[in-house]
């Protein structure tokens, strides 16, 4: 199973620079053992405020409780918390392994809502309509490079949620991908740019790791 880990590191007021370099080197020597053994799939820099270190990882393991050990394991992990999300398969997952971004990577939370009111109600017809579109998008955008990963995440009544691996060359060019989906008029979108991280296994000169 396919988790997105929040790691936040904060580092104790008077811990030496020499202390701090040496934990950082052992955890990308660690992180590359991880990757090796199929545990890390990726690593990402969110955008940060002033003295925020902060890391996004996407990780697989058989459970929730496998999770926590290579967590534990970490080096780092002494000085950091991690929040956990499980992410689940999702139908319109293309499963692109190896393929390199076409310029900025984007993690987009996309949350559904076809039910506000009984009033408003979308028929089901409609509704299965533009899932039926909005999966053959899917495809096309896979085909060009857009869509990297779909999971699907957890939802309360009325709604679907999905966080999705998405790129393209610039902030503009991934809202015009964005409103072509069918079902952009129901979305809640959240948009995270990430920005490479040097241990990330997909990195340069590495394989890629995101299948």
């Amino acid at each position: 199973m396919d988790y997105l880990v929040t790691m936040t590191t904060r580092v104790p007021e008077g811990t030496a620079e020499q202390a701090v370099d040496e934990v950082k080197a052992r955890e990308a020597a660690h992180s590359a053992d991880l990757a090796a053994q199929g545990y890390l799939r990726r690593l990402w820099r969110p955008p940060l405020r002033p003295g925020e270190w902060r890391t996004l990882g996407l990780f697989t393991a058989g459970s929730a409780a496998e999770l926590e050990e290579v967590l534990a394991c970490m080096p780092l992990r002494i000085w950091r918390t991690d929040e956990v999300t499980s992410l689940g398969p999702h139908a319109n997952d293309p499963g692109l392994p190896g393929r390199a971004p076409l310029r900025i990577e984007f993690l987009i939370t996309m949350t559904i809502t076809m039910t506000i009111t009984v009033a408003d109600r979308v028929p089901e017809a409609t509704v299965a309509q533009a899932e039926e579109r909005e999966a053959t998008r899917a495809r096309e955008l896979a085909g060009q490079g857009h869509l990297m990963r779909l999971w699907a995440l957890p939802a309360g009544q009325g709604e679907s949620r999905a966080l999705g691996l998405w790129s393209a060359d610039d902030q503009v060019a991934l809202q015009a991908v964005l409103q072509s989906l069918p079902l952009s008029d129901w979305m809640t979108i959240q948009t995270i740019p990430l920005s490479p991280h040097p241990s990330d296994p997909a990195g340069p000169g590495q394989d890629a790791a995101v299948g």
